[in-house]
């Protein structure tokens, strides 16, 4: 009793699993009842996996499970509901990469508790083939437009005509997800549901059900569907906008503008909740945005708007054949299994004799049997080719072995009972089917190979090497180009090393000569005798020859080399660890000029000293021969 009574206890917890986590969310703060219901059924679709599976994937999923084939009233069992769900899991997760599998126990539970929790009300354990198709339809994922197509392809007789009764009954059973979320009062069913969709219209076809369902806006009872739909396509949406009210830098999502306040703008989360600040106001009317567009982008659709550029707006669906298309009829192409239908046939069958009708059937049956085997075979060859993951598939050589035992018991079977009046049939029909398995294993094993072919290419593709770059002629052009540049940069960088080198001598063969003036000047003003250089010895200037080596081949000289350079130079000049080579030639060539300029000052002075100091002497000596030749004459 206490292991039942937990095991119960357990299963009510798993039930209201999904109601829990959809409360965590907070969605009942939503204002705006068409908003929190769209929401918490999307929630309720990524909670359980199915925006993964495609529409396409359902409807094969109901045809694989045998539900096309049942009658719209028809009730399954819970245990049978779980395994048409398990199924539609489990191929998923063959569909998806490794990286993305799904937890499938816990979407066949969570799936499973809300379908019961929604058309189980009363707990029959029971649910009708047509709520089944209509809940799963609707979740899963895919275009709105294929589903309501499929929808349409339900309530629909032969010729393409919608009826009104299966309508009304798609309704009963689609509004049955929102009152399921807690929404029952806003979108729950009425028995004027169905009128008010299609109210003048009498005779329905396909695209005017679809103009119905997706016009803005669309009917009242299912406003939620569509938007749905939009949240889905917006989730990702990103605006580089800053929310009026929240602040928030950027918003993700819907982004709605209000049509009266200049520039007011909220992120979907304020709007649902009624947030407004400043002059905004709830009662303003907003416009609805899913997409960012720069204002150059908006400037050029008005100008394009206002020239007439812009072309007419597309229908929200293509336009579909009103009268279904026809099933083709297979009947002159796979002979159809022959069964007796009374007793006259049943008599010829288990009677020995070998009759012609017997043989013929015999025939047929082993055609049959040939012709299902091919098909099988082809579709098994078809979905490697078209899909390369299958090869992965841990389920391929479990498929492969059914396959081949198949064909094996078949051949038991016919060897076993060999039949006298078709064994030469049969030996024709076996070596062809022997020819057809060495031809698709060969075809195989071609399509493996070429298979781990384009992986490999793939692989090198995407790994670029040093060998693709030098056999790729516009990369060696480049190359090329970028060798020629950085040898001038290293020449040009050489030549400038060596002038400023050279600039540096010059510069430091004037500091010598300025000091050996002022040491002359100081020695005259305090008249010691020091031996004056001669007028050529001091105008001579050492001007060092440029090396005409600064063309060659440059080598990596260092940018701060003083190497024949003065002490007091390379003290100047040595102050920062890394300086500016244009800078310091400015600099120096300054210093260059005023330092020139004195010197020419200092010997033109010298050169005036020299002059008057002979002119005396002269006058000196003249005074004295005066003197001389006044004595001798006394």
């Amino acid at each position: 009793m206490i292991e039942e009574g937990g095991r119960r206890g357990k299963t009510m917890a798993e039930k209201r699993q999904i109601f829990m986590d959809m409360r965590a969310q907070n969605f009942d703060e939503i204002r705006l009842s068409t908003y929190r219901t769209a929401c918490k059924l999307r929630f309720v679709q990524k909670r359980c996996n199915l925006h993964l599976v495609d529409v396409w994937n359902m409807i094969e999923a109901f045809r694989d499970n045998g539900l096309n084939t049942l009658d719209h009233s028809t009730e399954i069992s819970v245990s049978r509901l779980e395994t048409i769900i398990s199924s539609i899991y489990y191929q998923l997760n063959k569909r998806l990469p490794t990286t993305h599998q799904i937890n499938v126990e816990l979407s066949i539970s969570l799936l499973l508790n809300f379908m019961v929790a929604a058309y189980d009300s009363d707990g029959r354990g029971k649910l009708t083939v047509f709520s089944v198709k209509a809940m799963l339809a609707t979740m899963c994922g895919g275009k709105i437009v294929d589903k309501l197509r499929y929808i349409f392809s339900q309530i629909s007789d032969s010729h393409g005509v919608m009826i009104m009764s299966k309508f009304d009954h798609f309704l009963r059973e689609v509004l049955k997800l929102p009152t399921a979320v807690f929404e029952g009062p806003s979108f729950g069913y009425t028995d004027h549901s169905a009128r008010s969709c299609f109210p003048q219209q009498k005779k329905l076809m396909l695209n005017t059900f679809l103009d119905a369902m997706m016009a803005d806006p669309p009917p009242q009872c299912l406003v939620w569907l569509p938007l749905m739909h939009r949240l889905a396509n917006v989730e990702n949406v990103f605006h580089p906008v800053e929310c009026s009210y929240c602040a928030t830098e950027s918003m993700m999502g819907f982004r709605y503008r209000c049509q009266q306040c200049h520039n007011y703008q909220l992120c979907q989360d304020c709007f649902w909740r009624g947030h407004a600040n400043g002059s905004h106001s709830n009662q303003h009317q907003m416009k609805e945005h899913s997409s960012w567009k720069s204002p150059a982008k908006k400037l050029s659709h008005a100008i394009s708007k206002s020239l007439g550029c812009v072309p007419t707006r597309e229908p929200p669906h293509p336009i579909f054949p009103d009268h279904p298309e026809r099933p083709l009829d297979l009947a002159n192409i796979v002979p159809p299994r022959s069964v007796p239908n009374n007793m006259n046939d049943a008599a010829i069958v288990s009677s020995g004799a070998p009759t012609p009708t017997k043989s013929r059937m015999q025939g047929l049956a082993a055609a049959q049997r040939m012709n299902d085997e091919h098909a099988l075979i082809a579709a098994y060859v078809n979905r490697l080719q078209s899909s390369p993951r299958a090869l992965d598939s841990p389920s391929r050589l479990d498929e492969e072995h059914r396959l081949i035992a198949r064909y094996a018991a078949r051949l038991a079977a016919e060897t076993g009972n060999p039949p006298k009046s078709t064994a030469d049939f049969n030996f024709d029909v076996n070596k062809q089917q022997r020819q057809l398995i060495a031809e698709l294993e060969n075809k195989n094993r071609e399509i493996l190979q070429e298979i781990q072919r384009l992986r490999l290419e793939h692989e090198q593709a995407s790994q670029p090497t040093p060998e693709k770059a030098q056999q790729n002629p516009t990369l060696l052009a480049e190359l090329r180009l970028l060798r020629q540049r950085k040898d001038e940069l290293e020449q040009r960088m050489s030549a400038l090393q060596e002038s400023r080198r050279e600039l540096m001598v010059q510069l430091e063969g004037l500091m010598k000569l300025l000091k050996d003036e002022e040491q002359k000047q100081a020695a005259q003003a305090t008249g010691s005798p020091q031996t004056s250089p001669s007028h050529g010895a001091g105008r001579s200037i050492p001007m060092p020859v440029r090396s005409t080596s600064a063309g060659s081949t440059p080598t990596h000289v260092p940018q701060d080399s003083l190497a024949g350079v003065g002490g007091d130079v390379q003290e100047a000049f040595a102050r920062g660890a890394r300086r500016n080579l244009r800078n310091d030639l400015l600099v120096a060539a300054d210093s260059i000029t005023n330092t020139m300029s004195s010197l020419v000052k200092e010997l033109h002075s010298v050169d005036d000293a020299a002059e008057e100091e002979d002119r005396l002497q002269n006058g000196r000596d003249r005074g004295a021969m005066m003197g001389q030749k006044h004595l001798f004459s006394l």
